[in-house]
Parts: structure tokens; C-alpha cells; sequence
């Protein structure tokens, strides 16, 4: 029996205008933070926490992130998108560090995005796995990938010199009031 044709599970780019004007005092900012910052810390591994939670305005540009990344997935998704939460976390990641295979496939998401503050050289590509198909993508700033949160991915190791900082969103139905 043969078996059904498979198609690459989308991944879509999408270049943030604000960029330029955005990144560089997110990270400054970020770079002052301190543990009493963050809401939560999860996922403690290899002597770091990869997934760090704090409030949407706590940092300069970030609402602006999350809402150019709202924007963009609603727009992927189409005329009949509800209205979208934007559920986010940073992950900030030095040289050797790296991240595990994971998905976001929880809850009710649409889908899951990642939108790059900083990417200095050699400092891991992002890549996908979707059955026997593998997509890398090597991170820039003011790059968000848009990708179903069923799609496996994981970060390579950082060879590089300095942070990479991403910002990484889960977009689901908003709650109805």
C-alpha cells in the first residue's frame, strides 16, 4: 500500500518593521533584570532556567512584539480568526546552551511563535521536524516564525559569543467574558 503524499508542516517568516528601533532597548533592558523580576522560571536545565515569565510591559517594545505577533497570526489564520490571547515567555540563551525537543501542542493553541531580539553568529539554529522532513532556520533580529504548535522543534547549541534572546508566544482563542 502506498503511502499518502505529506506536506512540510508551514512554517511562515515575518520581518517586524519596528525592529530597528525596538530590539536594542529590549535587550539593554532585559540585561538589568534580576530574579525578582520574573513572575515564574521554568524548565531548569543544564544550570539554566528556558523559559522566563514576566510582565508584558515590564520591558520597552515587548506589547509592541506581542501585538505585531498577534497581528501576524491572525492574519495567517484567516477572515474567520477569533479574537487571539497571546500567552509569552523569553528564552535567553548563552554560549553552550541548547534546547530539547519539544512542542507547544497544550491546551487550545493555534499556533506557537518565536520572535528573535537578538542573534549573534553561530548562536543555534532553530530547527523542525515534521516526520521525515527537517527544516532549519538560522535566527535574526527581527525575525517571528509562525509555526502550529504540534510541529516538534529545538534550538542547537550556542557557538557563538553573546545573548540570544527570543521571545516565544502560544496564541489561542481569547477567553470569552
Amino acid at each position: 500500500m502506498a503511502k499518502a503524499p505529506r506536506q512540510i508542516a508551514p512554517i511562515s517568516a515575518h520581518w517586524y518593521p519596528g525592529a530597528d528601533a525596538v530590539n536594542g532597548p529590549l535587550a539593554a533592558a532585559f540585561e538589568t533584570l534580576g530574579e525578582q523580576d520574573f513572575t515564574h522560571r521554568s524548565h531548569f536545565i543544564d544550570g539554566r532556567f528556558e523559559n522566563l515569565y514576566l510582565n508584558r510591559g515590564r520591558l520597552p517594545g515587548l506589547a509592541a512584539v506581542l501585538d505585531f505577533a498577534t497581528g501576524a497570526a491572525a492574519e495567517r489564520l484567516g477572515p474567520d480568526c477569533p479574537a487571539l490571547r497571546c500567552g509569552f515567555w523569553l528564552n535567553a540563551m548563552h554560549a553552550s546552551s541548547s534546547t530539547s525537543r519539544h512542542d507547544h501542542a497544550e491546551n487550545d493553541e493555534l499556533l506557537s511563535a518565536v520572535y528573535y531580539v537578538t542573534a549573534p553568529a553561530d548562536s543555534g539554529d532553530i530547527c523542525f521536524a515534521d516526520g521525515p522532513f527537517q527544516t532549519r532556520v538560522t535566527p535574526e533580529p527581527g525575525l517571528l516564525l509562525l509555526f502550529p504548535p504540534s510541529l516538534g522543534h529545538w534550538v542547537e547549541p550556542h557557538q557563538g559569543t553573546g545573548l540570544r534572546l527570543s521571545v516565544a508566544c502560544n496564541l489561542g482563542p481569547a477567553a470569552e467574558d
